[in-house]
This record gives C-alpha cells, structure tokens and sequence, in this order.
C-alpha cells in the first residue's frame, strides 16, 4: 500500500497543510444523516468501511511524517505529555507489541517486524528507524516502550487498566489533545475524565459506554467517530495551551471561514490488550477545511444541515458558539436542496485523486 507523504507540513503558526485529492476521498466524514445527536456509535473495528481510512487497523495517510515530527517537537517541550504509571509496564510492552505487528501487516512496504524468541527487530521505513532489541527489557530501546511506539504512529494514545469494575486513565502519549489535559486526567476514573462532557453524561451514556467497555474482548477491537472544529490545522488544542490557541476563535469572518475552519474528526479505537488486560485507546484526528469538505457537494450540503439545526447544548459543550453562524451561512451557499445519500462516504466520482509524484 503505497503512501505519498507530505513533508512539509506545519501544525503551528505559521501553518502549512493541504489534504490531496485522495486525502479529501479517504476522510472519515462523521455524519451518516443530515442531523446530529451524541450517541456511542461503537461498531466492530474491522478493515472495512466506507472510506480509505477505515481500510487499516491504524491508518497512515499522507501527513504521517509532518506529524509524528510534530510529536517528537512537542514531547522535547513538554516531556509529560507521554506519562505512564509504573504498574502499566506490561500494557506498555503490549501496546507495542500490538501496533508493530498491524503496522507491518497493513503496510509491508513501509514497517516490518522480524522476531527470533525475545530479539525483535523493528524497521520504520518512513521515518529511517531500524533498531533490535529485547522484547520485556526497556533498557534496550531508546525509549520506554509506550513512548517508543506512539513516536511512530498517528493520533494520540491512552492506557487504560480496569480495575474495581472501572477503567483508570493510567498512560498517555497526547500531544494531540481537543479542548482537554491529558496530565491532568491522568490517574482518572472513566467517569471523571468524562466530566466535563455534561450532556452526555446526563444521558446517561458514559453509564453505557463503560459497561460496554468493561466486556471488551481481546481480538475484537472496536471504533467510534467524534468530532469538533477548530480553527486553523493545529493538533494541539490542549487545556493549558489555551492562550495560545484560544485567541484563533475570534478571528473567523466571512472571508476566511471557507480556509481558516476545520472539522476536525476523530476516528477513536479501543483494543483489549492481552497480557496485562488493559485498553488501549488510540484517538486518530483528521483534519479538512470547509473548502475541502465542500468539494464534496453531498458533505456540503449534509454539514450545512447538520450545524444549522445543531442542538444549542451541543453548539455549546463542542465551543463552536461564536462562530457557528458565519459557518452557517458559508455553507448554505453549497446547498442546493437537494437529498444526500445514505451513509457517510462520498459519492462516487466526486473527485478524481491526485496522482502521487515520482
């Protein structure tokens, strides 16, 4: 499966990001009808779905280079970003042994994984890296083993260890994060790190996600989609970057809403894991314009109504209140009234995909 990556991409000031053609096909678009409710939407995380980015069991796409060296910048500024407690240390080595193992199996060309008993030997084609090493020992890798391979995948990662017939924040590797702190959720119960999400809660949903959670079996990992939109393409939303981020949400107008918003999608995996039975919890993020999103005139038209008529509790809790209207507007102007297929993917023939350059 061959893979044009984009290597010059930033997601801080000053920006730099563009989704090819084929990026804007594979995007995982989160609304299946023309309206919204929050719901679990868990379904059985298989290699299937109605776009690209369902095709793998963690997806690599064009910017995975521009990200995880945005990752490695952030993790040299703020080392906590990536913590796990010490009685994780056999989810860690599971987690790593778990995402080698589907990266060489969805992407050969890109990633192998050689074993001979405890010796493996890890090639990261991407990004350069070939290193040996013993598997159950951290002291033969340059990292902890959590952060070793979280470095080399995209999207953000939890661990999660179950226990007292709950779930524990107990690991992060986020630089990622939409609207949250990853330290400070650390160490959390599912209910807690939760909190903040009260419409949800009052639904009674995180009652029913968890319960669903707890019987999450080993080799049947499962995925939901969640989103929000952010201004300008930055990863990092977190909590106690807030001043960085925060002023951008003033700066929308009728001129640059089509390029300066984005919806941001996240395409969320859980995996039991074997030996130490924690959770891995991957949060994929994917970003597009609403300039891009609205080369596709059936998401157009969809994501006009579905902010339109947008509960205002939800408007609220996902912060899009202050700019709401004018996305509104903007994208009325690409609904033309008509009805929109079934289901989230594209329709067919809506864009040709751009040819990747030798």
């Amino acid at each position: 499966m061959s893979v044009c990556f984009h290597r010059d991409e930033k997601f801080r000031a000053p920006f730099r990001f563009g989704n090819s053609d084929a990026a804007i096909l594979r995007f995982p678009f989160p609304f299946h009808q023309d309206s919204y409710s929050y719901s679990v939407n868990m379904e059985p995380h298989t290699r299937t779905g109605p776009t690209a980015a369902f095709s793998a069991q963690f997806d690599v796409d064009e910017h995975y280079i521009a990200e995880c060296e945005d990752r490695a910048e952030l993790l040299a500024e703020e080392p906590s970003r990536c913590t796990v407690l010490p009685h994780m240390h056999m989810a860690e080595w599971d987690a790593l042994e778990l995402i080698m193992t589907e990266l060489a199996t969805d992407y050969p060309d890109l990633f192998t994984l050689a074993r001979e008993g405890d010796r493996w030997t890890w090639h990261n084609q991407p990004l350069g890296l070939q290193d040996t090493f013993t598997f159950g020992d951290p002291s033969t890798l340059p990292y902890p083993p959590f952060e070793y391979i979280t470095r080399q995948v995209q999207g953000d990662f939890t661990l999660q260890d179950q226990r007292d017939g709950n779930l524990f924040l107990d690991g992060v590797t986020v630089t990622g994060a939409a609207d949250y702190s990853p330290t400070f959720d650390l160490g959390m119960s599912f209910h807690e790190w939760h909190g903040p999400a009260t419409v949800a809660s009052e639904m009674g949903i995180f009652d029913r996600a968890l319960n669903y959670l707890l019987k999450l079996q080993v080799g049947y990992p499962v995925r939901r989609l969640n989103w929000t939109m952010t201004i300008n393409p930055r990863t990092d939303t977190s909590a106690e970057n807030y001043p960085v981020w925060g002023p951008d949400r003033t700066s929308i107008t009728p001129d640059n809403v089509g390029e300066k918003l984005f919806l941001r999608v996240e395409l969320q995996s859980l995996y039991r894991l074997p030996r130490s039975n924690a959770i891995l919890f991957n949060i994929r993020t994917y970003l597009a314009s609403l300039d891009e999103l609205c080369r596709v005139p059936k998401w157009g038209r969809r994501l006009h109504r579905v902010l339109r008529d947008l509960p205002p509790e939800l408007a609220t809790y996902k912060g899009l209140v202050r700019y709401l209207p004018t996305a509104v507007a903007y994208l009325a102007t690409f609904d033309d009234g008509a009805p929109t297929s079934p289901g989230i993917g594209p329709d067919l023939q809506t864009l040709s995909a751009e040819v990747c350059p030798a």
